[in-house]
């Protein structure tokens, strides 16, 4: 499968890996929270590519290798693929009977992720990525999960066998050109300043900590990033899904994988009140107002099947008035430094 480009696309740091505008988080490939089938998948994947779509990210850690899987199967060596380090695969024996569950994913492939950022860690993860996804080279490699929201009192001696071995792998491994660019998947800031502050990286896919609905990592991780040509790769643009649901009567929906508190659910109500009165789906307004800042290089929400695709291009492509981005800041809906689109976020 080839993609036809139409979204612009953005180089990461200063390398020249480059990703396009619109991407395509393909944990729901691994079947995230329910199944989908092989056939789903693949259609996912060519209504992406047809869209023009061009950048797609996985991970070992979806669906135990399922999600590369697929991915492997369904994508040409033009479209520019990331994956991530930091867990190695084991075999279970007996496979897991059909519907389990495990680590957030049903019918994933028959292994167990076990996290390891050593130098052999990495190298070992890297390769078998390598032939899940059927590639020698992968355009993006990013330390998966990194920090103290996913690892509790172990982040320390995670965080010193990474600086200590696993940051070593992937610079071996991008000097030799088997990786284009690398850096860190997270969902946390904190622990990438402190991985910035030790050691380079080129881009860093952090998942909901800049959205239409919080922006404190304009105050310093940010400018940061911007001071030294780290590209933000932004995941989890919808912050689980509550701002594309929106606030509907009664029903509370979903912010940081939990239920969503008063607050947020308040603050959600009032963004859709203004996306409303200027005729603009909450989605759409959330899905294009990271790529206005300069860091950001591209957004990619979690797509699941060929409706999705559609959809979130759909989202893309709507044209958004400046007044409404006017009023989000006149309200104190947005961070005053935000930066907001003026025209369609489409270059």
């Amino acid at each position: 499968m080839t993609s036809a480009h139409p979204f612009p696309h953005r180089l990461l740091g200063s390398t020249s890996v480059e990703v396009s505008r619109l991407g395509f988080g393909a944990a729901a490939l691994g079947n995230l929270y329910r199944v989908i089938s092989d056939e789903s998948a693949q259609s996912a994947l060519s209504a992406a590519l047809a869209a023009g779509i061009a950048y797609v990210d996985t991970a070992p850690h979806y669906g135990q290798g399922l999600s590369e899987r697929r991915v492997g199967a369904g994508l040409s060596e033009d479209i520019t693929v990331s994956t991530k380090v930091g867990r190695v695969l084991t075999p279970v024996t007996p496979p897991p009977p059909s519907g389990t569950e495990r680590h957030g994913f049903i019918d994933g492939d028959p292994f167990e992720p076990n996290f390891d950022y050593t130098y052999d860690g990495v190298m070992r993860s890297f390769e078998a990525s390598q032939a899940r996804l059927k590639r020698e080279r992968i355009d993006i490699l990013l330390a998966h999960d990194l920090g103290e929201v996913t690892h509790g009192d172990d982040a320390k001696g995670h965080m010193k066998a990474f600086l200590d071995g696993g940051y070593r792998a992937m610079r071996a491994l991008k000097d030799q050109a088997l990786v284009g660019a690398i850096g860190l998947g997270v969902n946390e800031s904190q622990v990438c300043e402190e991985v910035m502050a030790q050691v380079e990286i080129d881009a860093i896919l952090l998942a909901g900590r800049y959205t239409l609905l919080e922006q404190t990592t304009l105050d310093r991780f940010l400018p940061a990033c911007q001071a030294k040509n780290i590209s933000i790769i932004l995941g989890g643009p919808f912050n689980s899904g509550i701002l594309v649901e929106g606030i509907k009567g009664d029903t509370v929906p979903h912010y940081n994988y939990e239920a969503a508190p008063p607050d947020i659910i308040n603050r959600v109500r009032a963004l859709q009140t203004v996306c409303a009165a200027h005729g603009v789906p909450l989605a759409a307004a959330a899905l294009q107002f990271p790529l206005a800042h300069p860091a950001v290089a591209c957004v990619i929400p979690g797509m699941a099947d060929a409706a999705q695709v559609k959809a979130n291009v759909a989202l893309f492509e709507t044209e958004i008035p400046a007044a409404l981005w006017d009023d989000l800041k006149s309200e104190g809906l947005l961070h005053d430094a935000a930066p907001i689109p003026k025209t369609r976020v489409l270059s």
